[in-house]
């Protein structure tokens, strides 16, 4: 996938590297006529009732994601005739949602885990929000989600119910088998839908300056219990392979920063980027991947993902 180029001579390799040199932020796919700090505002402003002020901080940072996001909804579906149907997995606290409902067709499904002191079933969900351009007005809605363990429980939708899945910002956090919850939505998945997966990249440049450090790169343990911390975070190559062996075409898989750089605070990318150059598009803090049910699952579990399985269950 990557070839390394070697220096063509003394002054190249003894060239000056700064975050500029990467191309870790390309460009927002912002809607037609809407300007990213418009846009941003009335994002923030999405509020769920009695959310803690640690909410209004993730969409500072995170912005640039949703927005990505949706961009790549807006790939799938293009100008596809007909209703589509969409599940969101991992809604709250519907920042990206919000932004769905407004700038997609797509008819949405939203679903939620809580956890255990929650019963399953369907919950309904006072979500504020402010006036949009040409929206109607609106002072609230109310949004009803399925909630459920997506590693545990029984999904409550049938085979081929949807046109396009996504699956945010949860891969991470996943416990025990990922290949499960991937062949569980490929089977909510129609023929030829769409995933939309973004994850944390692990190979993102703040962790290759955290590494030569000797800075950890794990997440700490979360006072919100096990789900509440990244339990596994992938590279590119990992969620292409992945996805390949499960059956999905993979029709985009980019990487992005969406929020300040801080690689500097740990080593000057002077001091380094020389040696991750060819790796320049693998850097960027977030993977966002749109890929396509298209082939055949091939039924096992990769083994370079499992270990002390049974043998015959890993290939």
């Amino acid at each position: 996938m990557f070839q390394w180029k070697q220096p063509k001579s003394a002054d190249e390799s003894r060239k000056i590297y700064s975050l500029d040199s990467f191309p870790l932020r390309p460009a927002l796919p912002l809607p037609d006529g809407v300007t990213r700090d418009e846009l941003f505002n009335w994002v923030r402003a999405v509020r769920v009732a009695d959310a803690p002020d640690s909410i209004s901080q993730y969409c500072d940072q995170d912005f640039e994601r949703f927005v990505h996001t949706v961009g790549l909804v807006q790939h799938a579906t293009g100008n596809s005739a007909g209703p589509k149907m969409g599940l969101e997995l991992g809604a709250n606290p519907y920042f990206t949602t919000m932004l769905l409902r407004e700038f997609t067709s797509v008819e949405w499904r939203l679903a939620n885990y809580f956890g255990p002191h929650l019963p399953t079933g369907e919950v309904t969900q006072r979500v504020f929000l402010d006036q949009f351009r040409h929206s109607e007005l609106r002072t609230h809605v109310d949004l009803t989600f399925s909630h459920f363990n997506i590693e545990e429980d029984t999904y409550p939708f049938e085979a081929s119910s949807f046109d396009i899945v996504l699956f945010c910002e949860i891969i991470e956090h996943l416990l025990n088998d990922p290949c499960k919850v991937l062949r569980e939505i490929r089977r909510v998945l129609k023929d030829d839908g769409t995933l939309v997966l973004t994850t944390p990249n692990v190979n993102r440049l703040e962790n290759v300056a955290r590494m030569i450090v000797g800075a950890n790169i794990y997440d700490p343990y979360s006072g919100y219990g096990p789900y509440g911390r990244h339990n596994r975070e992938y590279n590119k190559h990992e969620l292409y392979t992945m996805l390949t062996y499960l059956g999905f075409t993979v029709d985009e898989i980019f990487t992005a920063d969406v929020n300040p750089n801080l690689s500097a605070n740990y080593l000057d990318p002077q001091k380094f980027g020389s040696l991750v150059e060819y790796r320049q598009h693998d850097l960027g803090q977030y993977i966002f991947v749109r890929a396509r049910k298209s082939g055949a699952d091939k039924g096992k579990k990769p083994a370079w993902l499992y270990r002390s399985y049974n043998p015959e269950e890993l290939e």
